[in-house]
């Protein structure tokens, strides 16, 4: 581990916070309902895991990309991969009606995309690092904010409840 400034965790943090920051202002009519009763120590867990993945992505070094790339690269591109593929899905719901459906939809097969997509991203970008402390933080971050929204799809009303699975 390499402390030092990581260009590419502040660039996945950027994919991270704009789409979540646009949301604020375009959330789901029904979700402060289905949000109301959160867990609170899933909801302690995320936030202390935003702020260590937060610090780690950025002030560890070691996610930055090597040259000449080789074949433990792949795990930097998955990360970008999965990176990418919570762009789409923060896209798609952004051009839907913005319902709990559209907001929970999975997509390519990813139950609750919108939370495990970036964790697993994350992940994969600690690995890439060889970074226990992206990993761990990653870990803490991904009980929390998976647990809540596993438990927000499962608050929604049955109607509007989608089905884990397209």
């Amino acid at each position: 581990m390499h402390f030092g400034f990581s260009y590419i965790g502040l660039l996945w943090l950027l994919m991270l916070y704009i789409p979540n920051l646009l949301w604020t202002k375009r959330q789901p009519a029904n979700y402060a309902t289905c949000a109301k009763n959160e867990n609170r120590v899933l909801l302690a867990l995320e936030r202390v895991g935003e702020v260590l993945v937060t610090g780690a992505a950025v002030f560890f070094a070691d996610f930055n990309p090597r040259f000449p790339l080789s074949p433990w690269s792949l795990w930097l591109g998955g990360s970008l991969l999965l990176m990418l593929l919570y762009e789409v899905y923060w896209i798609r719901y952004f051009r839907s009606r913005r319902t709990m459906h559209d907001f929970y939809r999975s997509l390519l097969g990813v139950p609750v995309p919108g939370a495990f997509l970036p964790v697993l991203a994350f992940l994969l970008l600690s690995v890439y690092g060889g970074n226990i402390v992206l990993l761990i933080s990653t870990l803490i971050l991904g009980v929390g904010h998976i647990g809540i929204h596993v438990g927000h799809l499962c608050e929604c009303d049955r109607e509007e409840r989608p089905p884990l699975n397209d």
